[in-house]
Order: structure tokens, then C-alpha cells, then sequence
């Protein structure tokens, strides 16, 4: 289902899947072109390339835009879907996990952009890109229970597909996508730690970019939280899923 979703969307489309990885390489042009060449834009004082803030902007990126997806469009996944609604055998808890494969489908292909990107300026990959999985783990679980809930709110509060659209570009602003979150004041750091894009930002920059293992204590926390999260979205799409019938 997840792989029928990814080419239903190239569906019609003279490039057809290959929008899939021109679409990040257009897009890390787009960002090395304007931050790195046009605003001169450094990631910090200490930053020897010119092209490292188009880096560590990408990174951030990624993350958040595998957030976005699945938030924009788990609101309108059961709505959208009525006929497997009135079909009583089929799971319907596995439409935002269908949503969020797909997703991550179209985040790692970005992810090979950015590290040919990578290779080709510094002319090496770190080891530690190999952590990168163990710090998504906690993160997709993370949006997965999100995601369960959106899907059964979005069946009775239709505004929220709407909404999504401006939380996800609120939370991009208050994630540390475009500056690091050390150029903040000291009184906002405890804010920004308890967004939930932050340690996987930070962790995922870690792993790629500077070449570090990741900080499992962080890590192991955010699991915790993240299956507590995804227990409550499964908990609340189950119990709300006896009334989608008679909504739609």
C-alpha cells in the first residue's frame, strides 16, 4: 500500500518517480545558491566552508519535513479512504503507518542526496551515518502515534487538516532548522528541548555531519515518551473508530 501511495502521486507525470530525487537535489540548490552564495549565511563562527550552513540546514529539513508529511496528511487518511471504512475486516490503524513508510520513502532519498552532497565536498562519509537509523527509530514511533490520533480527530474535526498546514510551518520555526539552537538564549534551551524535532535534529546533524555517535541517553528518553505518545494515539484511534461509520 505504502509503495501503491508513493507512485500514485507521480501518477500522470512525464518524470514520474524521478520527481522523487529531483526534487531534493533541486531543493539543496536552491538552499546552497541563496543561504551560502547569495546571503553568505554561516552556521557558526567557527565554520570553515561556505556550504556547510546549506548542510546543516538540509539536515534540519529532512527531519522536519518528514514530520510535515505525515501531519498534513493523516488529518484526511480515513476521510479519504470511506470505503475501507464500511469494510469491518480491514485495519484501519495501518493507514498512518502506510502514510508515514511512504514518507520516510521520500525523506531517504533525500538523505542519499545529501550524502553524495557531502561526499562530494569534504570527499568522505563519516561511520556514524550508520547510527542514523537508531536515531529515527524513536522518531517515527514518535510520529506514528501522532499520527493515529490526527487520522481519528480529523474524521470529526475536519479543521484540522487545515490547521496542520500552520503548525507544521510554526514548528519549523521553533525547531532548530535554520540556526543552531546554542545561538539561542540560555533561558529558551529548556523550551526547545521538549519540541520533539530538536534532539533528532541535533542527533542527525551529529551522525552525519560532524561525525559522532549519537547521545542514547536522549535517545533512550525520547523512546520512552515516543511509546508513551503511540500508545495514546493507538488507545484514542481505537476508541474513536467506533463512531467513523456513522460520521462518514
Amino acid at each position: 500500500m505504502a509503495w501503491r501511495d508513493i507512485l500514485g502521486r507521480y501518477r500522470g507525470s512525464a518524470g514520474g518517480l524521478a520527481w522523487s530525487l529531483l526534487t531534493p537535489i533541486l531543493m539543496l540548490a536552491v538552499y546552497t545558491i541563496v543561504f551560502s552564495g547569495i546571503f553568505k549565511a554561516r552556521w557558526s563562527a567557527d565554520s570553515t566552508s561556505p556550504l556547510d550552513y546549506a548542510l546543516q540546514l538540509f539536515v534540519g529539513l529532512i527531519i522536519h519535513g518528514l514530520a510535515a508529511e505525515c501531519f498534513n496528511r493523516a488529518p484526511v487518511l480515513v476521510v479519504s479512504n470511506v470505503s475501507y471504512v464500511k469494510r469491518v475486516l480491514f485495519p484501519l490503524d495501518t493507514l498512518p503507518i502506510v502514510n508515514l513508510i511512504s514518507a520516510l520513502f521520500h525523506a531517504a532519498i533525500s538523505v542519499v542526496v545529501l550524502l553524495v552532497f557531502f561526499a562530494t565536498l569534504e570527499h568522505h562519509l563519516y561511520l556514524t551515518i550508520l547510527w542514523l537509523p537508531v536515531v529515527l527509530l524513536p522518531y517515527l514511533v514518535m510520529l506514528a502515534g501522532i499520527s493515529w490520533l490526527l487520522a481519528a480527530l480529523g474524521v470529526y474535526l475536519r479543521d484540522i487538516a487545515q490547521l496542520m498546514g500552520l503548525v507544521s510551518m510554526v514548528l519549523m520555526f521553533l525547531s532548530p532548522v535554520f540556526y543552531p539552537i546554542s545561538n539561542l538564549p540560555a533561558r529558551f534551551h529548556i523550551f526547545f528541548q521538549l519540541n520533539p524535532l530538536t534532539v533528532i535534529i541535533e542527533q542527525a546533524r551529529a551522525v552525519i555531519l560532524h561525525g559522532q555517535a549519537p547521545d542514547f541517553t536522549a535517545l533512550g528518553l525520547y523512546m520512552l515518551v515516543a511509546m508513551a505518545v503511540a500508545c495514546a494515539g493507538l488507545a484514542a484511534f481505537h476508541k474513536l473508530k467506533k463512531g467513523f461509520a456513522d460520521v462518514l
